[in-house]
């Protein structure tokens, strides 16, 4: 009976002990924890029982590396006076340490101490910034900065980003240092507005953490250069779609719509506008040098310019431009106009021919040309101007309705009738009897100076024969 008992308690103190040193070797091990900063992180003190098994003279500390930042002892807390304190919160429960609007030099070691026990949580910080605040230009570009605070031996980190449409962003350059990585991206577009993640992974130090962070690219929806054609005296409403409201943009910016016929001449400021930080939007018209209407009924985050009808001299390029803490970024509108002439004009006569003119106001893509042709009519009828020809004429015997056509790409962009209109029968017999009557005039007049030239010639003959017979009689009176 001793025997089994002495047995007992060598088993019960093989498993005491067996019992301390997974106690001791788990409170040697290193919990670690990221945080970001501004955020908030929370340090777990693990293993410690719950308020209602603690004694009351059990002394709880918490620990920032060797400083002590918080202690309980006889249910009476105390903080580490000061103002770095204020980001220290212990839950009263199961005693978590909060660290609240994080910094880097916040990283470290933190232990957390109940009687012989310790619990010990390594923090990572990291601090990404975007900079602009995040709110950029169409067309900038971006810069990212990631900072990151540890206890030594700092970890090798990878970065891997990814945009709103969650696909892989590769940066332009990429400048590395321990704490510090640097990355500069391409050109912001429009669609790149959303929230991107940033991912930061250490194989070192088993790190597998994403960062969100919100780009807004303000600008335009539509190309950064647009062609626009039109026929003349026709309306057009030029228009640039903003993605203010889209991308929730809420701060103010500017803008305005200027004009110039051409790339050297004088730019004209048709209109200027503002847009609030709640989204209100409010224009003003300014030139008088060009006819043109502001719509009343706008659709939502658009500029609209009217021309009611177009003129040969209304062509150019109208750029509508946003200002942001001065920076600027412009969308262009090329418009180009088409019209139609003919020389001579009115209605054409059989056996007449007629010159048809088709001209645009401005040079031509490499891919397009303007082409006369008649309405129903054959191959012969159809005629294609040059490369970077800006007018094209076509001598016509046949009346009918011609058209010319602007093709781009094989895409007709638009389209100018002209009617001939073929002149009545009469008209004909009109022009046909002059025709003759001129002839037969013509004819007579030339027979009248020729029978006027032969008579004044036998006048001249006459009269030198009469002269030289005077003289033959005047030297014979002398002689005799």
């Amino acid at each position: 009976m001793e025997s089994c008992s002495t047995g007992v308690n060598c088993m019960l103190a093989v498993f005491l002990v067996l019992h301390l040193g997974l106690t001791s070797s788990m409170a040697q091990q290193i919990e670690q924890q990221i945080g970001i900063a501004g955020q908030e992180v929370t340090l777990p003190c693990t293993g410690i029982p719950s308020d209602s098994s603690l004694s009351p003279h059990t002394v709880v500390t918490w620990m920032y590396s060797d400083t002590v930042i918080w202690r309980m002892e006889n249910n009476n807390h105390w903080r580490k006076p000061g103002a770095v304190s204020d980001q220290f919160q212990v839950t009263s429960t199961n005693k978590e340490l909060k660290v609240r609007n994080l910094v880097l030099s916040n990283a470290g070691i933190y232990t957390c101490k109940y009687g012989s026990y310790k619990a010990r949580t390594s923090l990572h910080v990291f601090k990404l910034t975007v900079s602009l605040d995040g709110h950029f230009l169409q067309n900038e570009v971006p810069e990212l900065t990631l900072m990151h605070n540890s206890p030594d031996p700092k970890p090798a980190l990878s970065i891997t980003l990814f945009n709103s449409n969650n696909n892989v962003v590769t940066p332009e350059t990429e400048n590395k240092s321990p704490q510090k990585h640097i990355l500069n991206l391409k050109k912001l577009e429009p669609t790149d507005s959303g929230t991107w993640v940033c991912n930061v992974h250490s194989d070192s130090s088993l790190i597998n953490q994403n960062i969100s962070f919100v780009m807004k690219v303000l600008g335009f929806q539509d190309p950064a250069m647009e062609r626009k054609y039109a026929t003349a005296d026709s309306t057009v409403i030029l228009s640039w779609h903003l993605n203010f409201q889209k991308i929730k943009w809420n701060k103010g910016f500017t803008g305005q719509v200027n004009w110039k016929q051409q790339e050297s001449a004088k730019a004209h400021e048709l209109l200027d506008f503002n847009v609030t930080a709640l989204g209100e939007q409010h224009e003003t018209r300014k030139s008088s040098h060009l006819l043109f209407e502001i719509p009343e009924r706008t659709p939502k985050s658009t500029i609209q310019v009217k021309l009611p009808k177009v003129h040969f001299n209304h062509s150019g390029q109208y750029q509508c431009q946003l200002a942001y803490k001065g920076r600027h970024v412009q969308s262009n509108i090329e418009l180009v106009v088409m019209k139609v002439s003919a020389n001579p004009v009115g209605p054409l006569s059989r056996g007449v021919k007629m010159t048809l003119i088709c001209e645009v106001s401005g040079p031509l893509p490499p891919k397009a040309h303007l082409r006369w042709e008649r309405v129903n009519g054959t191959q012969m009828d159809i005629k294609n101007s040059k490369q970077h020809e800006v007018k094209l004429e076509v001598n016509i015997s046949a009346a009918g309705l011609w058209s010319c056509h602007l093709i781009e790409d094989n895409d007709r962009k638009i389209s100018l009738h002209y009617h001939v209109e073929e002149a009545p029968v009469w008209i004909n017999y009109v022009v046909t009897g002059a025709s003759i009557g001129g002839s037969v005039l013509v004819f007579a007049l030339l027979c009248l100076c020729i029978i006027s030239g032969i008579s004044w010639q036998r006048r001249r003959q006459r009269a030198k024969r009469m002269a030289q017979a005077r003289q033959y009689l005047l030297e014979n009176k002398t002689s005799g």
